[in-house]
C-alpha cells in the first residue's frame, strides 16, 4: 500500500503538487486549484497542531470508516465535506500566492514524512487515534484524492 513513508511514494506525491496550476481543471467538487492547496496545507497544520478543527468521530467512523478508507484498494469518493475548519469555502485559510502556498505543501509534507513521532498523540476529526503508520497511509491518500481532482 502506498505511504507517505515510503521515500517513492512520497517523491511522486510532490511531482504531482509541482503539476498543478492556479488554472488546472476540476473534476469534480468546489475547490478552486488555489483552494486545494490550502486545505492540504491546513490539513498538514491540523496534524501538527498548528491548527484545530473539531471532532465528528463516532464508533462507525473509529472502525469501519476508517478501516476501509486506509485498507481498501479503491478511490476515496468524491463529496464527503470536510470539517468547516478545513473548508476552504467556511472557514480554512485562504489561498495566498499560489507558488509559495505550493512551496509550503512540500515543506509541510516533507516534515511530516521525516518527523513523525507526534502522530501517535494526535486524534483525527473522523478517525480518532491512528498509529504513525495509518497516518501516513492516510496522508498519501488524502494528497492523491485531491490531486486526482485536478487530473494530477
Amino acid at each position: 500500500m502506498k505511504t507517505l513513508g515510503n521515500p517513492q511514494d512520497k517523491q511522486l506525491l510532490l511531482e504531482r503538487v509541482a503539476k498543478v496550476r492556479s488554472d488546472s481543471t476540476r473534476a469534480w467538487g468546489k475547490m478552486s486549484p488555489p483552494q486545494m492547496i490550502s486545505h492540504l496545507n491546513d490539513s498538514f497544520r491540523l496534524v501538527s497542531g498548528e491548527k484545530q478543527a473539531g471532532s465528528v468521530e463516532n464508533i462507525f467512523s473509529r472502525t469501519v470508516m476508517k478501516w476501509a478508507a486506509l485498507s481498501l484498494p479503491i478511490p476515496w469518493p468524491h463529496g464527503i465535506r470536510t470539517m468547516p475548519e478545513l473548508d476552504q469555502q467556511v472557514g480554512g485559510t485562504q489561498p495566498a500566492e499560489f507558488e509559495a502556498d505550493k512551496r509550503k505543501l512540500i515543506s509541510l509534507t516533507e516534515q511530516f514524512a521525516s518527523k513523525p513521532g507526534f502522530l501517535a498523540t494526535v486524534r483525527h476529526p473522523f478517525f480518532g487515534k491512528m498509529s504513525v503508520e495509518e497516518w501516513k497511509r492516510w496522508a498519501y491518500l488524502h494528497m492523491d484524492h485531491h490531486l486526482r481532482q485536478f487530473h494530477c
